[in-house]
């Protein structure tokens, strides 16, 4: 992964083990839940390593930007899920759109949100 500017992190714990959290994961983020190839609408996979790490990059006229989940065992039926975001925002517009995205609190709520969902289906 080309590495862009750290934005922040966000993480939840899952009562499930690794791979079940991977298949939750899956299931939330992807449009097909057996093939973590098939990323949401903006993004595309940058890497997969089974059961422990997806890196979706994307790019558009404002921004290049990267979300990455980690997940880490915390015992044998508990899963850490860690969701990773990095961004560039060039120029006047991509400014406006960091605060229309990022500094609005938007971001935050739609990634928690995510690794709420992440937990749920686990």
């Amino acid at each position: 992964m080309e590495r862009l500017p750290y934005i922040d992190e966000h993480a939840r714990s899952v009562d499930a083990n690794r791979d079940r959290a991977w298949k939750a994961l899956l299931k939330v983020v992807c449009k097909d839940s057996n093939d973590p190839l098939k990323p949401p609408s903006g993004f595309v996979v940058d890497s997969v390593e089974e059961p422990s790490r997806l890196a979706l990059k994307g790019r558009h006229w404002f921004s290049r930007y990267a979300l990455v989940f980690e997940l880490d065992e915390q015992g044998p039926s508990r899963t850490l899920v860690r969701a990773q975001s990095w961004g560039e925002f060039p120029g006047l517009h991509g400014k406006i759109y960091r605060a229309l995205v990022i500094s609005s609190g938007g971001h935050k709520i739609v990634v928690r949100d995510m690794l709420r969902r992440i937990a749920a289906a686990a």
